[in-house]
Order: structure tokens, then C-alpha cells, then sequence
């Protein structure tokens, strides 16, 4: 049973999210702010599977705790919100965030943005250890090593690689990127691709400066 942190300052929200996914079989644990949130992913990091965190809360903020999170972890993280701005949702996943709902939401879509994230994070056991020009991509470990160091990605980052090495020198848009990965029904802003593979870039220091090409006007490859 995947374990998931609710954490939202609003009692009838919490109450309502936490009902709804008890109801699809997850385990939920709520916190009310987000210095209790950090506090019991600290205390359950190996058992948490996913993590709901709402920006504006006392204490940590949304974006503040996905922060501290992704120093030590790649779990998926969804970020709720009451604003709409773009500033909100570039802000969040700059944090690491892997997806956004804004408020008012529907439980049921929630349940459903939930159900795509742990399903992605799961490892799939039939792809096998890529190796590219030092890059050492394990699925099956979940594992990124580059030159025998583990490199850490946040799900998205993740995945967009494992797209990339799927098909070296070809050219995902970033159309192709965000419904491969975001999903169909992903309606927030294109240019968080751009700052994804920038961040996947950056992490990935010389090799990506390298191998991972932005290919102008049109998206972005892995090449020799």
C-alpha cells in the first residue's frame, strides 16, 4: 500500500484529499503546516511514496519543503495551490515539484494526477542497464551514474533523460515531451520543459553540456 504525506493548513481540504485516496486504497499521513510535513517525511522517508504539499501554509512554505526534500529524495511531490500565476507554477517546479493542481480541484483528478505519478515512478523491470559514452542509466535500480557517480534527478528529470536515451539523436519537441511525461492533461505553462532539461543539463555538468543539444525552434536530443 503506497504511503502518502497530505499536508495542507486547511482542515476540510486535508480531511477531503486524505478521504478520497483512503478510499482508492493509499495510506495517508496529514500534517498541518509545513514544518510537520518535513518533520514526518524525515521520520518515514523510506516508506513515503508520494507527498501533497500546499504552498501556502505556516512555517516552511510548499515550495521551501520541496526544497529540503530534494536534497535528499526523488519522491514525487504535487504542489496545490489557491493562485493560478505562472510565477506560482515555475516556482514550484524550480523546487522540484513533479506536478501542480490549483484550488478548487476535483478529488477525483487529484486521485487520478496520483495514480500517473507512482505509476511512472515505478521501475520498469524489462528495460535494461543503457550505458552512453560514461552515462549508466539503470531502470530496473532506478539509478543514474555518470563516471561511477550516482547523479540525483528529480522524477521529471529522470524521465526525461530515459526518453532521450530511448531514442539517441532523435528530436523531441517539447510538445512530445510534455505529453509523454507531464501527460494529456497536463494545461500548464511549455517553458517548464525548457527549465526541466535545464536543470537536467546543469546536474549533468561536462557530459551534458555535451550530449544533451537544444535543437532551436524545434526541442531537444541526446547525441554522441
Amino acid at each position: 500500500m503506497a504511503k502518502i504525506i497530505v499536508a495542507d493548513d486547511e482542515l476540510r481540504i486535508r480531511k477531503l484529499v486524505c478521504e478520497f485516496l483512503t478510499k482508492f486504497g493509499y495510506e495517508t499521513i496529514e500534517a498541518e503546516d509545513g514544518d510537520e510535513a518535513y518533520r514526518i517525511f524525515e521520520e518515514n522517508k523510506a516508506s513515503v511514496s508520494l507527498i501533497i504539499l500546499d504552498i501556502m501554509m505556516p512555517g516552511l512554505n510548499g515550495w521551501e519543503v520541496c526544497r529540503k526534500i530534494r536534497e535528499t529524495s526523488t519522491v514525487p511531490v504535487i504542489m496545490l495551490t489557491a493562485r493560478s500565476q505562472e510565477f506560482d507554477e515555475l516556482t514550484g517546479y524550480e523546487s522540484g515539484a513533479d506536478d501542480y493542481v490549483t484550488k478548487p480541484f476535483s478529488p477525483m483528478v487529484l486521485v487520478k494526477r496520483v495514480e500517473a505519478l507512482l505509476r511512472r515512478a515505478k521501475p520498469d523491470i524489462t528495460t535494461n542497464e543503457k550505458n552512453f559514452s560514461e552515462l549508466i542509466f539503470n531502470d530496473e535500480a532506478h539509478e543514474v551514474r555518470l563516471y561511477g557517480r550516482e547523479v540525483d534527478l528529480t522524477l521529471k528529470e529522470y524521465n526525461i533523460l530515459k526518453k532521450f536515451l530511448e531514442a539517441p539523436g532523435r528530436v523531441f519537441s517539447r510538445e512530445q515531451l510534455l505529453d509523454s511525461i507531464w501527460g494529456y492533461d497536463y494545461s500548464g505553462d511549455i517553458r517548464t520543459v525548457d527549465s526541466h532539461v535545464a536543470r537536467l543539463r546543469t546536474k549533468l555538468g561536462d557530459w551534458g553540456n555535451t550530449h544533451l543539444k537544444t535543437v532551436y525552434g524545434i526541442g531537444y536530443k541526446i547525441e554522441e
